[in-house]
């Protein structure tokens, strides 16, 4: 049985940082692609950072780009994402999903067939 199990949200200040931690178990997260969603309150879905492990292209939405920063840790089959300089903005809940059905990276959320059920983040300003 695979479970992706999230961890390391919480409230913060604007400006804050945050460190979320996604494991792996039952699957090997370093397979093909792992990235990182988010929801706020009455919003969609959107992905917010990949990593293609086949060759190590990452992806960042323009929204976070330079204040977020996908890693692996392949040894203990987690992923993170640490973010810094958060905004009241990047309030919403933060998933992890991986193994998409074509095998690459996408951001469409519906091609990905394993999820965590998800890490509050909250930034107040």
């Amino acid at each position: 049985q695979v479970q992706l199990m999230e961890s390391g949200g919480g409230s913060v200040q604007a400006g804050g940082s945050l460190r979320l931690s996604c494991v792996g178990a039952g699957y090997t997260l370093s397979s093909n692609c792992m990235a990182w969603f988010r929801q706020a309150p009455g919003e969609a879905r959107e992905v917010v950072a990949s990593i293609y492990f086949v060759d190590g292209r990452t992806y960042y939405d323009d929204s976070v780009k330079g204040r977020f920063t996908i890693a692996q840790d392949n040894a203990k089959n987690t992923v993170y994402l640490q973010m810094n300089s958060l905004k009241p903005e990047d309030t919403a809940v933060y998933y992890c999903a991986a193994d998409p059905k074509y095998g690459w990276c996408t951001e469409r959320e519906i091609e990905y067939n394993y999820w965590g059920q998800g890490t509050q983040v909250a930034v107040s300003s």
